[in-house]
């Protein structure tokens, strides 16, 4: 969980008004908890206010030539804040942004990206991240992609096994561009990477103030073989740059695969083409042929999803001579609208939620922004797997191997975390299909105040034969007992960048109005509901989440930050 906090102050200095800009990129999945403005020593706090019904407030400030600001997409990991104000002459303004973002751990690290884009050289410029893990920090980096010898000697580290600072403190020569010039080398990303020392078998749970946090990412365990479609959208719109990354990101991905898988490939376009009708096992020989296939793939025609998954879904149910514990999984690479053979996406959803039944996984991978990517999030939520948007850049191909490293390495399947019925409630998602090396599973509740114990049983399946003597192979039923005077900490999973100060009490209320709203938007893509319908649902969500905000004083890009006094509004769309 991250806590960051932005400081910006501007002096004018000349002897008339003039603008300063203010503006921030931030994380899609960040949830702005507070944004102030201060002009010469009178603070202007934000308030909270629903999207729609604070719009005709907006557009009454913007046609009255009044400051305000919108946060907008800006590619793929990234929104923008930005608000503009008039300062008078001699006056100076100090505007600060906090928001909170839950961490995801992927392929064993924990990521945080700052935006580094001053546009100007800054007198005092700071990047200040303190870190703090109980259980242990086992590896932290930086990254940059603006950093420079000269730049690198005023950035510092300093570790011990719990807690990491990091200070990246340019002076005004260091960040130029060459001595000559008065043009600043900070224009880029700058990224910190970490990940926590995995101690207990059950995870690591925090308890505050009656919500708690459990954290659940098991190591060194063998991976289960995988059977895997790679369906591949061939129609006329993949032409051009889009079938030629395609090509090249399948080709190192057939290499990536493992001798004990099982794999095939299929394209499609208004008609279906198997490289194979069987899924055959991945050995040298078999990897050739399916290179030499790739290499062969044209766009041109239609888009028939319906029929492509279903014939992979046909080819899973006949395959034949497959381990007997194994990851079964369809992974759907498309960039349009279905427009051949069944078009309605609702039906299709239903032909393929029907066909799965659960036995599968179903990963769809969205190429661009002309696909319709509510279709296939909704579609692969509804069969266990998840979806990616797929942007159109240089790195694409780099994109579709970094997403098939994510699920390449299943080693369990069908969790449960159990807790007692009677001691819980307001639980979020406690089942998964699968937990993939390098991931985390994150559950929240309300527990009760009373309660003094907290057990946890946690029911898998593993590869592994030694992990039980059932035919599934139960993970132990494990159980885990935590005490709630040891769980509270002073902040778990924690990054804070300037002003850093987090309490447990925070991140474990603000986690709870998280993952509810999250699950709560999810259940809504599953639902066999019209997307007229599922329009409404979402809105209705909305609202409930504007609710439990408006109590825990979360801001949100649903919701609009309204200045009142200063008579600003702030609308993030």
């Amino acid at each position: 969980f991250a806590h960051t906090v932005i400081t910006s102050k501007i002096i004018n200095r000349v002897n008339e008004s003039r603008e300063a800009t203010f503006e921030v990129e931030l994380p899609k999945t960040a949830f702005i908890t507070n944004f102030s403005m201060s002009i010469d020593g009178k603070l202007y706090p934000g308030i909270i206010k629903e999207k729609a019904s604070a719009q005709k407030e907006y557009d009454t400030a913007v046609s009255q030539g009044q400051s305000a600001g919108l946060v907008k997409i800006t590619g793929r990991k990234l929104e923008q804040f930005h608000v503009s104000v008039s300062i008078a002459a001699a006056s100076k303004v100090t505007f600060e942004l906090a928001y909170e973002e839950l961490l995801k751990r992927q392929l064993g690290l924990f990521e945080v990206l700052i935006k580094v884009r001053p546009q100007q050289l800054v007198k005092h410029f700071q990047i200040d991240v303190h870190i703090f893990e109980p259980q242990g920090i086992r590896f932290l980096e930086t990254d940059s992609t603006f950093m420079t010898n000269e730049l690198n000697e005023a950035l510092t580290k300093v570790q011990n096994e719990t807690k990491a600072h990091i200070l990246f403190k340019p002076t005004v020569d260091q960040q130029k561009v060459n001595p000559e010039l008065d043009e600043t080398l900070l224009n880029g990303d700058f990224l910190v990477r970490y990940d926590v020392k995995q101690v207990a078998t059950a995870g690591d749970i925090q308890i505050f103030n009656g919500y708690f946090v459990h954290y659940f990412a098991p190591q060194e365990m063998p991976v289960f073989p995988k059977n895997v479609i790679f369906v591949i959208d061939r129609s006329g719109s993949m032409a051009g740059r889009k079938i030629e990354q395609t090509r090249e990101a399948l080709l190192k991905i057939l290499q990536d695969l493992r001798p004990e898988d099982h794999f095939s490939c299929i394209t499609f376009n208004n008609k279906v083409v198997e490289w194979k009708s069987a899924l055959l096992q991945a050995t040298a020989e078999n990897v050739a042929s399916a290179a030499g296939f790739v290499r062969t793939i044209t766009a041109r025609g239609g888009t028939d999803i319906n029929h492509a998954l279903l014939t992979a879904v046909s080819v899973l149910d006949k395959a034949e001579r497959l381990p007997e514990r194994s990851v079964s999984m369809i992974i759907l690479l498309t960039d349009g609208q279905p427009t051949s053979g069944e078009s309605k996406v609702e039906v299709i959803q239903e032909n393929i939620q029907k066909a799965v039944n659960g036995k599968y996984a179903l990963f769809c991978l969205g190429f661009g922004f002309d696909v319709s990517y509510n279709f296939l999030e909704k579609m692969a939520l509804s069969n266990g797997g998840i979806a990616r948007r797929i942007y159109e850049n240089s790195d694409a191909a780099l994109q579709l191997q970094g997403f098939y490293q994510e699920v390449a390495t299943p080693i369990l399947m069908k969790i449960e975390m159990q807790y007692p019925d009677n001691a819980v409630e307001g639980l979020t998602k406690n089942n998964f299909k699968l937990f993939f090396e390098g991931s985390e599973i994150v559950v929240s509740g309300k527990i009760s105040n009373e309660l003094d114990l907290l057990p946890v049983e946690i029911k898998a399946q593993s590869v592994s034969v030694e992990l039980g003597n059932h035919e599934k192979c139960i993970v132990s039923m494990l159980s885990f007992i935590v005490q709630r005077s040891k769980c509270q900490r002073e902040g778990t999973k924690t990054v804070g960048l300037l002003n850093h100060s987090t309490t447990s009490r925070k991140i474990v209320s603000y986690f709870q109005c998280f993952v509810l709203y999250y699950k709560l938007l999810t259940s809504l893509s599953t639902l066999q509901i019209p997307y007229s319908q599922n329009i409404q649902w979402e809105s209705t969500a909305k609202q409930i989440f504007l609710d439990i905000i408006i109590k825990n004083i979360i801001y949100q890009k649903n919701t609009t930050l309204v200045h009142e006094e200063c008579e600003m509004l702030f609308s993030l769309l």
